[in-house]
C-alpha cells in the first residue's frame, strides 16, 4: 500500500463533494455500486465509466470542498480509484478519506506537471511522487495514518485492534 501506481485523471480547483457524488443520487441510495456509478459525474460525466482500478485522481486546490459527506470519499474508493493527489483538500473531506481508507496526497508541484493519462507512482511513506522520469516531492503520510490504510480504514482499525492504539505501519518487503 506505500507504493501506488496508476493512470492520472486530472481536475481543476474547488471540486466539490456535490461534483464528486451529486446528492440528487446520494439521497436515492446507500448502495455503493449504484452510487459509484456517478463518481465525479458533477466533473466528467464519462469518468466512471472509464476509471480503472488503481488509477489516480490528481487535482487542483481546495479538492473536497462543500458539505461534509462522507460517502465522497467512499465512491471514489469503491470506483477503484487509489489514491487522490491535490494542491489542497478540505479538511473535513481529508479526514473523512483516511477514516474510509482511501489515501490522500498533498503535492502543490505535481500538478502543472501531469496531464490525464499520464502515469505516476506515489511513495506515501518516502513522500514522493515520480512521474516521468521527474520526482515531486510532499510532506509523507504519518505513520497512524498509514496505519489506518493499511488496515482499511477506522472502522476496520478499530475492528482489527480492539481500540484506536496506535502503532508504526508494517513496511512490505
Amino acid at each position: 500500500m506505500e507504493t501506488l501506481k496508476g493512470k492520472v485523471w486530472k481536475f481543476g480547483d474547488d471540486v466539490s463533494t456535490d461534483l464528486i457524488i451529486p446528492g440528487k443520487y446520494k439521497f436515492k441510495t446507500i448502495d455503493l455500486g449504484e452510487l459509484s456509478r456517478h463518481v465525479m459525474e458533477g466533473a466528467d460525466p464519462q469518468f466512471a465509466s472509464r476509471v480503472s482500478k488503481g488509477d489516480i485522481i490528481v487535482a487542483g486546490k481546495n479538492f473536497g470542498c462543500g458539505s461534509s459527506r462522507e460517502q465522497a470519499p467512499l465512491v471514489i474508493k469503491h470506483a477503484g480509484v487509489s489514491a487522490v493527489v491535490a494542491k489542497s483538500f478540505a479538511r473535513i473531506f481529508y479526514r473523512n478519506s483516511f477514516n474510509v481508507g482511501l489515501p490522500l496526497v498533498e503535492c502543490p508541484d505535481l500538478y502543472e506537471n501531469v496531464e490525464t493519462g499520464d502515469v505516476i507512482e506515489v511513495r506515501l511513506l518516502e513522500g514522493r511522487v515520480e512521474s516521468m522520469g521527474k520526482a515531486f516531492y510532499f510532506k509523507p503520510i504519518p505513520g497512524f495514518l498509514m496505519t489506518i490504510l493499511q488496515d482499511g480504514g477506522l472502522v476496520e482499525h478499530y475492528k482489527k485492534r480492539g481500540s484506536f492504539v496506535w502503532e508504526e505501519p508494517i513496511k512490505s518487503q
